[in-house]
């Protein structure tokens, strides 16, 4: 059998011990069950059951024989320059978290992450990167998190971000930007589930308004603390997320300072702002045709060339588009013009422009448009879900309501006629309630009818008596009864009279 390892454990002392630090790893090891040519614990780190610790040890390199058991790896604080392909000496299958921050990292080479292709959460803040090169991520497709703030970052190679399907949260603060990187949503195999991007501490000074009306919708922009250039589409755009209440700028409003102080705010808004409260309407258009929506809060005689902007519950429009064949057309005084309406084309629409006041609580840029009928159409397509649960509802009471008369029907006519008297007048003893459904001419003596031409009657179930001669004196006289029949237990209807005390008495049985 081979030896599990070569080196000794220690030399134990009468009333003492010296323990050995590998031996304690290896130990520790053995008894997680790993395997011991994997369980080897680096000078200057911390092992601890799953958790690598090298933070703090000085390292210019890493060490070559890291454990390959870990899910959290810790380089932080050291002296690292370059992550090679070739970092580690064997794949990181459990790894889920490498932190290498606070070093002096300036290169990370291509495919360097292939070998650590289940990690989650990434953090390279607060080192030397100036540019992100192309595929520089690759094999980080269940990257949830990334951090990347505190470097030196100016540019963003096309496809840097490729194979990141999975990231949610970007964190760029305080690194040299002067562009938005739009290719971060729209670049094929980049990211399509972020919700959360700091792009604070930058050197921005525009951004592209239209686009991020559509983006903010599921993902949380940060942008307070750059040299943002005020026009008349930023302040539409931050009118707009205060009136939303939009959390990034809500809680770092006074950090939106724009370079030059006086703004065009009045060039803006000069005769544009309406003095009446906003309120949401609603606007009805039958289908194929089309519609006029003026914006909420604008004079009817809108400013020409004026920055404003559309949101639909598909796609953001503005003034600039000039295609007469769309089918949304911005008109220069701010009027949205809906050409040919579709169902699909309902739902709320909001009016973002620089309209240089406040919004209070109670008012409102929402304008309603329903392509239909009012009673069918609703606000995103909610009336054909509503229309399709009234309809499962009449149908299944109808439904009910058919299978109610069917059984009825099988009830009063299909029931066979189980009890019939024998010759002499003697029953053959019918055991529990008996329905009399026929009426066979011959069963029927002369003198006895049917009281309105009635055809059921619910008798109380006869004690059997075949072996008593004689014939049996009938339960109840049909020919007696004055109105629809008999009920159960003896009771009668309204106005119901039997005539023969001998018949009420032989009923109540």
């Amino acid at each position: 059998m081979r030896p599990i390892s070569s080196q000794p454990l220690g030399k134990t002392a009468v009333g003492g011990s010296r323990w050995n630090p590998a031996a304690a790893a290896l130990l520790l090891s053995l008894c997680l069950g790993f395997p011991p040519s994997l369980a080897t614990c680096p000078p200057c780190c911390l092992c601890a059951s799953d958790i690598i610790s090298c933070s703090g040890c000085n390292l210019s390199m890493l060490p070559s024989d890291l454990p390959g058991y870990a899910t959290r790896l810790d380089l932080s604080h050291n002296t690292l320059t370059v992550l090679p392909v070739d970092w580690i000496s064997r794949p990181f299958d459990r790894l889920a978290t490498l932190v290498l921050s606070r070093n002096s990292i300036s290169r990370i080479e291509v495919d360097a992450f292939t070998v650590t292709p289940h990690l989650l959460h990434l953090d390279l803040s607060s080192n030397r990167l100036t540019a992100l090169n192309s595929s520089i991520f690759a094999g980080l497709e269940e990257l949830k998190e990334l951090l990347l703030f505190g470097n030196q970052i100016v540019q963003i190679n096309p496809g840097a971000f490729s194979d990141l399907y999975s990231l949610q949260r970007l964190y760029f603060s305080g690194n040299r930007l002067t562009t938005f990187p739009l290719g971060l949503y729209w670049e094929p195999g980049g990211p399509r589930n972020l919700t959360f991007l700091d792009l604070s501490y930058n050197s921005l000074s525009e951004v592209p308004v239209q686009s991020l009306l559509s983006l903010t919708r599921h993902c949380a922009i940060y942008l307070q603390k750059n040299p943002l250039v005020c026009d008349c589409a930023l302040l539409a755009l931050l009118e707009y997320w205060m009136w939303k209440q939009y959390r990034p700028l809500v809680d770092f409003r006074g950090e939106y300072p724009c370079r030059d102080s006086s703004g065009p705010e009045y060039e803006c808004s000069l005769e544009v702002v309406s003095d009446m409260p906003l309120e949401a309407q609603t606007y009805q258009v039958e289908p194929g045709k089309w519609l006029r929506v003026p914006c909420p809060g604008l004079a009817t005689q809108g400013q020409e060339g004026l920055a404003l902007f559309w949101v639909t519950p598909r796609t953001v429009v503005n003034s600039s588009t000039d295609d007469p064949t769309a089918h949304l057309i911005v008109s220069p005084n701010g009027t949205l013009e809906i050409r040919g309406a579709l169902i699909e084309d309902s739902g709320m629409y909001w009016c973002v422009a620089a309209r240089g006041r406040h919004y209070a609580p109670d008012e409102s840029l929402e304008v309603n448009v329903v392509v239909g009928n009012l009673s069918t159409a609703s606000t995103g397509g909610s009336a054909r879900g509503s229309g399709a649960e009234y309809f499962n509802t009449a149908f299944t009471t109808l439904a009910s309501c058919v299978v109610s008369i069917i059984l009825v029907l099988l009830y009063l006519y299909l029931t066979p006629c189980r009890c019939r008297e024998n010759r002499g007048g003697r029953s053959r003893g019918c055991g529990g309630r008996a329905f009399i459904l026929c009426s066979d001419p011959s069963e029927v003596e002369s003198g006895q009818r049917r009281s309105n031409g009635k055809r059921v009657a619910f008798l109380e179930p006869q004690v059997e008596a075949s072996d008593i001669e004689g014939p049996k004196t009938p339960a109840m006289n049909l020919g007696h009864v004055t109105t629809e029949g008999i009920l159960k237990n003896g009771s009668r209807t309204v106005g119901q009279t039997l005539t023969d005390t001998a018949h009420i008495a032989e009923a109540r049985k």
